[in-house]
């Protein structure tokens, strides 16, 4: 039975979005505390059901963000009703919750949050699981055909896992949250593959998937595809694509805005859901869906692109694209958060030829640029330059670069939603 976002006669019915969003960070001590009971438990007092839904769980290192949107995008355009989850926002709360589309309005958050608050009791709950909760509770009552789920952290014990998925999709595995998530690929791939169920149906999107995976997938009997088994791209040398899935082709596709592994692997999704759009759609969603903050160009004379890439196997990506028909110098901004791989992220751009600009990020997490400098190669610091903020990081950028010259903003989506704002608040082109 569905559930009905019913106003309430308690004080909380009067805060802003803003405010819960201050009240959320306080009631609970600690940013992360994994595990399902809490989280398991208020859901089941709100009575959340999702049986008539078709739930896609998506988790991965990097590409989920991605992933999730060309699925969305996909479903949107043959007529189907998405409700898409993710985190975390660059420039407002709301970015989190996408219904048929669109960013939810703060008065739904707001009417949800004051649910789980009733609903909850004396069950502490972090920002996350709440934000978690009030996602799922909207798209119940929006009764969407397709939840799309972006699994925060990990994946066995992330809150979005309360719910059993109809495919569940891993994109990649990488080394990043290792402080909870484990040292090594193998210890990593085991968290994600949470995700799965007995006896389910998965797609794996990662190109070289560890052993603990493989082992993890055939033990519990998933009917998985695999990327380069299953399905796989090849890019010819005009830099046309074409999607290849148990021996058949589609398409001459022209080069998408986002990755394509990500998006051939959405691909298989929707091809395993027998939900693959008519040719001609198809052939518009890969040049057109695009993520802000991912390969987004926000300025031209100089170029200017920002990207979320905050992890080693990002970079790695990162590299490859960023140099690509660059005729003068490369100026690079990065700003990262403390619990990073600082040194490991880094050294992937070591073969650049650039000028750095470290910007110190703030919060519970936040590192200096004077320390971020210092993860650089001595090379590389010889022409570096700290500064204490991610915008006056990129504003000198700025003021160096020449026309032809390009600038990279990277490092965090607190980086990138910084330098996003300025552009939002400013006249820059």
């Amino acid at each position: 039975m569905k559930n009905t976002l019913t106003e309430s006669t308690g004080p909380e019915q009067t805060k802003s979005l803003a405010q819960w969003l201050t009240y959320l960070e306080s009631i609970h001590p600690s940013t992360i505390d994994l595990g399902l009971d809490r989280v398991q438990q208020v859901a089941e007092a709100l009575a959340l059901n999702f049986s008539s839904i078709t739930v896609i769980t998506v988790a991965g290192t990097n590409g989920k963000g991605t992933t999730c949107r060309f699925l969305e995008q996909a479903l949107l355009c043959q007529g189907k009703t998405t409700g898409v989850y993710g985190s975390p926002h660059l420039l407002d709360y709301c970015e989190r919750v996408r219904l048929n589309g669109r960013d939810a309005d703060e008065s739904a958050f707001c009417a949800a949050f004051a649910r789980i608050e009733q609903a909850r009791g004396a069950i502490s709950l972090t920002y996350f699981e709440f934000g978690t909760l009030a996602a799922l509770l909207m798209m119940v009552e929006a009764n969407v055909q397709y939840a799309i789920l972006e699994v925060g952290l990990g994946g066995r014990l992330d809150a979005t896992n309360i719910v059993d998925p109809d495919i569940a999709v891993i994109t990649t595995i990488g080394l990043d949250h290792m402080d909870w998530l484990g040292d090594s690929r193998d210890e990593i791939a085991i968290e994600k593959a949470g995700i799965m169920r007995q006896g389910g149906i998965a797609v794996v999107g990662e190109l070289e998937p560890p052993a603990t995976l493989i082992n993890f997938v055939a033990q519990h009997k998933i009917d998985a595809w695999w990327a380069n088994d299953d399905f796989s791209f090849q890019v010819g040398d005009d830099g046309q694509w074409q999607w290849e899935n148990k021996g058949k082709s589609l398409g001459q596709y022209a080069t998408p805005q986002i990755p394509m592994q990500n998006v051939s692997t959405a691909l298989a999704v929707l091809s395993r859901l027998h939900l693959m759009p008519p040719t001609d759609k198809l052939a518009t969603l890969i040049k057109t869906v695009a993520v802000p903050g991912r390969r987004q160009q926000v300025a031209s004379s100089p170029d200017v692109f920002v990207d979320v890439a905050h992890n080693p196997q990002a970079c790695a990506l990162m590299r490859d694209w960023i140099s690509e028909g660059l005729q003068g110098r490369l100026h690079i901004v990065v700003g990262m958060l403390v619990d990073k791989s600082l040194s490991a992220t880094l050294d992937e751009l070591n073969q650049i030829e650039a000028t750095w600009y470290t910007g110190s990020t703030h919060g519970p997490r936040g590192l200096s640029g004077k320390v971020l400098k210092q993860h650089l190669q001595p090379t590389q610091q010889q022409c570096a330059k700290a500064f204490d903020a991610v915008t006056d990081a990129y504003l000198a950028a700025r003021q160096c670069a020449k026309k032809h010259d390009r600038i990279l903003v990277f490092g965090s989506f607190l980086t990138v939603a910084d330098v996003l704002a300025y552009h939002r608040n400013s006249s820059i082109q």
